[in-house]
């Protein structure tokens, strides 16, 4: 049969099918397109719109087939692609529910790495579409990233406000870019010189959200096998350098050989070394990092080589580097933090993870959406009726307004003690508290002069507020002022 091109209202169709292929899951962008594809109105549920959208794809290819135009053979100039693009589209989304089942049985059971019994008809369904059985094999391997990237991302980090929709739209950038026809042109197999820079309070998630993307990294299928190369739950490897002391940074780092130093009794692999070429290594408390050892590491990121404590020998590290603080970014970086060289090598790509406090004034519901997660993590099914409670008492204990110090963390302990004694009183709270209370007796016997007065104000409004620049915006004075009364 000779070529043929799509007509005017089938290319506008497919074009959709394209757009929605390569947009990001959690942006308006795919949902405005969904919509179009499945002519929904705005409002459906988003599990409908997504089957009403794959519905509405496979019954156009249906139609296709029927009419003998069910390869990519059968089109010419820019439909080629068009069709493409639908054809692994609607194969993708035939397989969700057991792409699904291998990523929870591969975090399930971390020892085995079981061969993929549909891999075979799934690559055949492609190549009967048309496409190159090469590209049908990388198809499969891209159609596990996405899938697993989407898990992690939807199921990890909850919540409906601004900030976190936000939030999950630049962990899918970072894994795939802002362009999914370049990633998948140029970039599938070159993420390792991305380094992401990970920016939070204590508690917000930053943990969570590296592992996000951290597990979510291409792995080939190996077609021999009919397994992927490696295991998923293996690429993902978190060290907190807080927990180290100085001398033992640079061994969890790059390994030592035996006899290095004092205490060297065998040879010791490090993370850099134990990191595969399709891992990631996420670096927590990267700020705390001496200046020697980020010479060291700047040498990892720009040369990609470094040598084990004691040794000579020259190692390669083909992995990507996650690095996390808790710092501020204004004192990140300077004196007595990261060297500016250091920083810029780190930050390809900056994620701040919002507060807790920020997530709920945005969207009273969050607090919802993250006790019924908790909740059901905690006691492994849905507990609607015992969510309410928890809720109750914690806006009888704390109130929404709360500014939750400990963030997400401190949420998780919050529920364990209501679950415990009915009861959450935060320290934060009985400090400030404690302070309100004398100055309320100060006032009342009448010996507070005038700076004690913004003294004890400053530093109640502190200890709700976290900043200097938020209490000065509360007080109308100027932030060196307010931090003198704090300090």
């Amino acid at each position: 049969m000779g070529k043929t091109r799509f007509s005017t209202e089938e290319k506008v169709f497919f074009t959709l099918v394209t757009d929605a292929a390569t947009a990001n899951p959690f942006s308006d962008e795919r949902t405005e397109i969904d919509y179009k594809i499945a002519g929904l109105f705005p409002g459906v549920a988003d599990d409908e719109r997504l089957d009403r959208t794959i519905a509405e794809v496979g019954t156009r290819i249906q139609k296709l087939i029927d009419s003998g135009r069910g390869t990519i053979d059968s089109f010419s100039g820019e439909d080629v692609d068009l069709a493409k693009n639908a054809f692994a589209f609607d194969v993708f989304h035939q397989y969700l529910e057991r792409f699904d089942a291998l990523i929870v049985g591969q975090m399930a059971d971390i020892g085995s790495n079981v061969k993929l019994p549909f891999a075979a008809k799934a690559i055949a369904s492609l190549c009967q579409r048309g496409i190159d059985p090469r590209e049908a094999h990388r198809f499969i391997s891209l159609f596990f990233q996405l899938r697993r990237a989407f898990f992690f991302i939807d199921k990890s980090l909850v919540g409906r406000s601004p900030c976190m929709k936000s939030l999950r739209q630049q962990l899918w950038n970072n894994i795939f870019t802002s362009d999914m026809n370049i990633y998948h042109r140029y970039l599938w197999n070159r993420m390792e010189d991305f380094s992401t820079m990970m920016l939070g309070e204590t508690g917000t998630g930053k943990g969570t959200a590296a592992a996000a993307v951290g597990r979510s990294g291409y792995i080939p299928f190996d077609d021999k096998s009919g397994r992927f190369m490696e295991k998923f739950p293996h690429t993902f490897i978190p060290l907190n350098l807080s927990q180290f002391s100085e001398t033992l940074i640079e061994s969890e780092l790059f390994g030592h050989r035996k006899g290095a130093f004092t205490g060297a009794m065998d040879d010791h692999t490090g993370v850099f070394d134990r990191c595969s070429a399709h891992g990631s290594i996420f670096l927590d408390e990267i700020g705390e990092l001496s200046e020697p050892v980020q010479i060291k590491l700047l040498q990892v990121l720009q040369e990609r080589t470094f040598s084990p404590v004691g040794s000579h020998e020259v190692h390669r590290f083909q992995g990507r580097v996650i690095a996390a603080t808790n710092r501020p970014i204004h004192r990140l970086r300077g004196q007595s933090g990261l060297r500016e060289d250091f920083y810029y090598r780190l930050c390809s790509d900056v994620i701040v993870v919002p507060p807790l406090r920020q997530r709920i004034r945005e969207d009273p519901s969050e607090l919802d959406d993250l006790l019924r997660h908790t909740m059901k993590r905690l006691l492994g099914e849905e507990a609607g009726e015992l969510v309410k409670q928890v809720r109750s008492r914690i806006l009888a204990t704390v109130g929404l307004d709360y500014a939750w110090p400990g963030n997400v963390r401190e949420l998780e302990q919050c529920v364990r003690r209501i679950l415990i004694g009915q009861d959450y009183r935060p320290e934060s709270n009985i400090r400030r508290q404690d302070l309100t209370d004398q100055l309320k007796a100060a006032i009342e016997k009448g010996n507070l002069d005038a700076r004690g007065l913004l003294t004890a104000y400053c530093r109640i409004l502190y200890q709700r507020q976290k900043t200097y620049e938020s209490v000065a915006r509360t007080t109308g004075l100027d932030r060196r002022t307010v931090k003198k009364y704090i300090d």
